[in-house]
């Protein structure tokens, strides 16, 4: 692995709409990608491990739950803040980042939202910080863009609810101590329930032979028969709408996640361009080259603009699930195609380990389908727009 050099492009001085706490935030987590990430995390890629040693320092940037208050444990930050470390952690690695996103926006979030103050107090802090941590199960091997079909129930005994199905390409279920599971009740309504990893019946395998997210482990949630206290339901909130509702927060993660990983990938390709040497002079200054690089920081800086604006929306409470989609959609979609450029850029060696171009760009093939499809996000906004429903 080649030294970190990286050096984030703000072509539009967005720092100067920053606070100081934003930046010293955002600093803190870069600092931290670059000393505990970077010189890790392509063997962890290529070995397909997820890297667990680094959960305490994740913790310790206020990765797992930032704009979760600190009386629960977490660091009580806006979602600008939010938004930066999660751009931060996917600059090292997406997979990462999922890991971070899944604790934050769907295992804490719900938990802090939909919960109980007893659910609160016994969950989020040890969430928090690292001594648990969570997934969140709402995709099944049938159901995936289309959630409220989902066949996982569970039924009242009485004294405990009784919960039996299956959850599939679930982020960190290999390791989780708890779940956050989705399940529709005797009268198909859905509801969230509290799994713990001790519970009899309860089994997450491993899904092995990714050729993206390999530093992050997935798996699947299996419920046979398992006894789910009646204190471990969801109570403050029922219906699609609530897991839909920690996808959003997720989302707005990932659109902010989305430029970090574009942004190594131009940092990567703009540094290569200005040191290789072809023809007698750097390839940076060969026009169809610079035409490549302008495009990607021009598109850069746009997505940097609708996270931030985003941001701001999402502090007042003013930003919409539509809204989200755009960002989410837009933003990833423009990280892939700078991976792809860029890795042009690197001719041979960008599909090598030595540089983190081939690694983005396979992690990027997952966020552009997880957390709502590219072509389900779209038709998310052609909704929005005309009034008609796509979906049906």
């Amino acid at each position: 692995m080649r030294p970190d050099l990286f050096e984030a492009p703000d072509y539009y001085n967005l720092d100067d709409l920053l606070t100081e706490e934003h930046k010293l935030i955002r600093d803190a987590a870069r600092a931290w990608v670059k000393r505990d990430v970077s010189p890790i995390i392509e063997e962890a890629a290529q070995n397909a491990t997820f890297p667990k040693s680094i959960i305490p320092g994740l913790a310790e940037i206020g990765a797992f739950g930032p704009y979760i208050p600190e009386e629960y444990g977490g660091a009580g930050l806006d979602q600008i803040s939010y938004g930066l470390i999660m751009q931060e952690i996917e600059r090292g690695d997406s997979g990462v980042r999922s890991t971070a996103s899944v604790q934050s926006s769907l295992v804490m979030y719900p938990i802090w939202k939909y919960g109980t103050e007893e659910q609160r107090k016994k969950y989020l802090p040890k969430l928090a910080s690292g001594e648990w941590m969570g997934s969140f199960g709402l995709t099944e091997p049938d159901h995936g863009s289309n959630p409220g079909g989902m066949v996982t129930n569970f039924k009242d005994m009485g004294d405990h609810y009784l919960l039996n199905g299956a959850k599939l390409w679930i982020s960190n279920s290999p390791f989780c101590d708890v779940a956050v599971v989705w399940a529709k009740n005797e009268e198909g309504r859905i509801h969230g329930l509290i799994v713990e990893r001790d519970m009899e019946g309860f089994s997450t395998p491993e899904t092995h032979n990714k050729w993206s997210l390999r530093a992050s482990a997935t798996g699947e949630l299996i419920f046979q028969d398992v006894k789910v206290p009646k204190e471990n339901l969801l109570p403050n909130k029922s219906g699609l709408g609530a897991p839909l509702g920690c996808l959003d927060s997720a989302r707005f993660g990932i659109a902010w996640g989305a430029i970090g990983a574009a942004m190594d990938c131009y940092d990567t390709a703009l540094r290569y361009a200005k040191e290789r040497i072809q023809f007698g002079k750097p390839i940076a200054a060969f026009q169809l080259q610079q035409k490549k690089l302008a495009e990607m920081i021009t598109e850069i800086t746009k997505a940097q603009l609708l996270a931030f604006r985003l941001g701001q929306l999402k502090n007042e409470g003013r930003a919409t699930s539509a809204q989200i989609s755009m960002a989410k959609r837009n933003n990833v979609d423009m990280a892939i195609k700078i991976a792809r450029e860029a890795r042009q850029i690197l001719g041979g060696m960008g599909i090598t380990g030595e540089y983190s171009i081939m690694r983005h760009m396979m992690n990027l093939e997952s966020v552009i389908t997880y957390e709502g499809t590219h072509d389900i996000h779209l038709l998310i906004t052609g909704l929005d727009i005309t009034g008609e429903n796509a979906f049906k």
